[in-house]
């Protein structure tokens, strides 16, 4: 697997799949699917700097399972699974 060191502000996170979709017997295919907003933080950068230049500890922690923006980011293919490089801002929450 190809490592990737997020820089500044920026968070790198493996989207999880959804299961498979089906309603009524029907199985939803992949191009109807909605890009699921669900994934795990797998690297973080150094930080955002203040106007001071210090450094900010990030809200999240690799591992965790956070809720992403819909359209935040850039995605990244690694290794055939789907990540996103994304700012903390587009991270919504954590899921617990």
């Amino acid at each position: 697997m190809k490592d990737i060191k997020p820089l500044g502000d920026r968070i790198l996170v493996k989207i999880l799949e959804e299961e498979e979709q089906v309603r009524d017997g029907i199985i939803i295919p992949d191009s109807a699917k909605e890009k699921s907003q669900e994934a795990e933080i797998i690297a973080l950068g150094s930080g955002k700097k203040d106007s001071d230049g210090n450094r900010q500890e990030f809200d999240v922690s690799v591992g965790d399972k956070v809720l992403i923006s819909k359209y935040g980011g850039t995605e990244v293919k690694l290794d055939g699974a789907s990540h996103q490089l994304l700012r903390e801002d587009d991270i919504l929450g954590i899921i617990s």
